[in-house]
């Protein structure tokens, strides 16, 4: 089944300037904002500016101007929040949920960058 992708959604009304964000970093191709209900001392979303709805969906029908962006865009984030384990951070987590299973809250896709604190672990083990 084809991805539908809502432009209504939450981020497209950001992309859109209709509801404002706390932007980190603004591309061509990507936004960076805070998380309006962080999760860690350091809670980053990372979007591209187009209508992808999941991780999967972005890499089979994104450009590669595109792709390319927001990867560089995403490593750049990290660098502007000082989690880089290789340049004297303590790490991060990054999130990126796909459909219902995953609890996709925006139907955009979107990667969360997690830090500032022990994180625990990822995911707790089915009994």
């Amino acid at each position: 089944m084809p991805y539908s992708y809502d432009p209504q959604n939450i981020f497209a009304k950001i992309l859109r300037g209709e509801i404002p964000n706390d932007t980190v970093l603004e591309t061509a191709y990507t936004l960076a904002f805070r998380d309006i209900r962080p999760q860690a001392p350091q809670h980053v979303l990372v979007i591209p500016k187009g209508p992808y709805v999941t991780h999967d969906h972005f890499c089979a029908k994104a450009s590669e101007a595109e792709i390319v962006d927001f990867a560089r865009t995403f490593g750049r984030v990290c660098e502007l929040l000082g989690v880089c384990p290789g340049e004297g951070g303590n790490g991060f987590r990054t999130i990126a949920n796909a459909g219902a299973d995953a609890v996709q809250e925006v139907p955009h896709f979107h990667m969360h960058i997690l830090a500032g604190r022990p994180l625990g672990p990822m995911l707790m083990r089915a009994g």
